[in-house]
């Protein structure tokens, strides 16, 4: 077997061997592959692993960086989003262990760490990662299983989100869909002031834009929007693919906490997402187990399952890296 290691693929061959893989995701398709491309701060590239015209692996890192100019290398970061894809086997297997060792000699290099968000479980691929100096990272998720009825998953709701979830209904909180996308600014600054608190970079309009414009007509992309006293007041994101509704990116107004704007929302997605077929919302992660992370106590309401999928990240530099970090804390102080 002839291997060869490519940056591009024909889109035939790419959607091929992504339908075909059963661990495949919405980031690994070209769709989202082009949303990167247009957004500012983002830079995807394509690395596959392929004998005989088939695609044995694919990696789709994105190029994430905060600054630019001479700050851009201690600031940008490759994040894999939907992981690693390698067909099944010993030959997925050596592909994928050739294209991880191309892409650590020509391209881990100049970022700061590659890091692997897996959405599914890797057994047959972990031994090859932690081979190739993708150390394995523990990390939580939420998934709700949608295929109960919808009073079955209200049931599995926690008494305080059932009373908040009423609470936001008795106030007048409203659902809607954003069907312009002139209404994705709304949305855009509930996430500023959300972002701005926690002292995190926001990902530029672009990525939004781009989501609407490329993954909206093929529904692939949803933006809802929480409304109350003729305002918004929240705003949810969502992925969809398949079987599976991410929750991509969320925030609300602080002060109309009282209206329980994310809890009307997050369950109206779920609603929405089982009434429309899939049949996994995916809460998009719930941080690291040692952490005591604010947002998994609250993701824990909807009575999801708790799993541990966990990341893999590959340090070519640990020096750089530990620069990067002091430089990052003190930007955090001016954001």
């Amino acid at each position: 077997m002839s291997l060869a290691i490519v940056n591009t693929l024909p889109e035939a061959e790419w959607r091929r061997f992504v339908d075909a893989h059963p661990d495949s995701n919405i980031y690994h398709t070209p769709e989202m592959f082009q949303v990167y491309a247009r957004a500012r701060g983002y830079r995807p590239t394509l690395w596959a692993a392929v004998a005989d015209g088939q695609t044995l692996a694919l990696l789709l890192p994105v190029e994430v960086s905060v600054l630019g100019g001479p700050a851009r290398l201690l600031t940008t970061r490759a994040i894999v989003y939907g992981s690693v894809l390698a067909a099944p086997g010993p030959a997925g297997a050596a592909a994928l262990t050739e294209l991880l060792a191309a892409y650590a000699r020509r391209a881990g290099g100049w970022v700061l760490f590659t890091e692997l968000r897996n959405l599914s479980p890797l057994p047959e691929a972990q031994p090859v990662l932690a081979a190739q100096g993708f150390r394995y990272e523990n990390h939580l998720n939420f998934l709700v299983d949608l295929q109960p009825s919808e009073e079955a998953l209200w049931r599995k709701v926690t008494k305080s989100g059932q009373q908040s979830i009423r609470t936001s209904r008795n106030k007048g909180t409203v659902i809607e869909v954003v069907e312009q996308r002139a209404g994705l600014g709304e949305a855009y600054t509930l996430l500023q002031a959300v972002y701005a608190r926690a002292q995190v970079p926001l990902a530029h309009p672009s990525l939004f834009e781009a989501a609407f414009d490329i993954l909206g007509p093929a529904g692939l992309f949803k933006a809802f929007v929480a409304r109350a006293e003729g305002r918004a007041i929240g705003a949810c994101l969502a992925l969809a693919w398949r079987e599976r509704v991410i929750d991509w990116y969320a925030g609300t107004d602080r002060g109309f906490a009282a209206h329980a704007p994310m809890e009307a929302l997050i369950w109206h997605v779920i609603t929405w997402a089982r009434a429309n077929g899939y049949t996994i919302f995916d809460f998009g992660g719930a941080g690291r187990p040692e952490e005591d992370y604010g947002p998994r106590k609250f993701k824990a309401k909807f009575g999801g399952e708790l799993v541990e999928l966990g990341r893999n990240v590959h340090v070519p530099s640990p020096l750089r890296l530990r620069a990067s970090e002091f430089g990052y804390r003190l930007l955090r102080r001016f954001l």
